[in-house]
Order: C-alpha cells, then structure tokens, then sequence
C-alpha cells in the first residue's frame, strides 16, 4: 500500500534530508487526498447532472449546459490532482500516449463553451459534449494497462 501511495503522489524513490522534511509539511496526508479526490469527482458528476438536466430550460439552457457539463469534466479530470499532485498531473496529460486525447478535450472543453456562447448552436454544444465524453474515456482508459488495445479489439470485432 505504501508503495502504492508513493507511486500515485510522484514520489518514486525515497528522500531524505531537510527538502523531504519540508515536502513532508507542506502536503496533504493520504486520507485527506482520497477524501479531495472523491469530493471534487462527485461534485463533477454532480455538474455535468446538473448541466444535463439545465439543457432543456428555455432561453439559456444551452448556456448553463455548456458551462456545467464542461465544469463537471474539468472537476472530474482535477480530482486526479489530488491523488498525484498538480506537477505530476500536468506530466503524465502530456506524455505521448495521452497528448492526442488530452488535446483533443481541452479543445472540444473550449469548442462546447464557443457554440453555447458565441454560435448560439444547440447542435454543436450536445456533439462537442459527446465529443469531450469520448475524449474523456479514452483518456481515462489510458492509465489502465492495455486497455485501450482492449477497446481497439472489442470495437473491431463489434463492427466486423
């Protein structure tokens, strides 16, 4: 489990001196990561709910599902924050196996808020949204060890 703890936080090797002692104060214990992690996913879940029920209200339901389904994502995709720490995050959304998924949910986040804002395009805010759900799977499935082959093959067989 400690080896666990260690890998998830970025901190592979054992340190030791005055540095690990300050790093040691300054950071969050593990109970209180967990607890950070599980409280913003479910407020992200909590807001991409939140945005799908606000899509059918009149006027400015586009507007108000745009930005609390991109909100849900992005809180969903921070609580991973918790668990390895902002530096760490940022490294492993840009490593080569990621840097296609990542770019392409940053961009379709940035997409869905310009058609709800800008557009006024109800049609482009739901598939930017579905977009941002692919592009957030597929993200997500790139940190379980071969998964994504995984997938490649059942939707492989599926569609052959």
């Amino acid at each position: 489990m400690d080896k666990l703890k260690r890998v998830l936080s970025g901190q592979d090797a054992e340190e030791s001196g005055v540095m690990s002692e300050v790093m040691d104060a300054t950071t969050l214990s593990w109970g209180t990561r967990v607890k950070g992690f599980i409280a913003c996913f479910a407020i992200g879940i909590l807001c991409s709910i939140l945005g799908t029920c606000l899509l059918w209200v009149p006027r400015k339901g586009l507007i108000l599902f745009a930005v609390f389904y991109t909100l849900g994502n992005i809180a969903s995709i921070g609580s991973t924050v918790f668990l390895m720490g902002p530096m760490k995050q940022l490294k492993r959304m840009f490593e080569p196996t990621r840097l296609i998924a990542t770019v392409v949910m940053l961009l379709c986040f940035v997409l869905t808020l310009c058609s709800a804002f800008w557009w006024h395009n109800k049609g482009l805010a739901l598939i930017f949204c579905i977009l941002q759900c692919f592009a957030l799977a597929w993200y997500s499935i790139s940190f379980i060890p071969f998964a994504r082959d995984a997938v490649k093959k059942c939707a492989s067989v599926c569609l052959s």
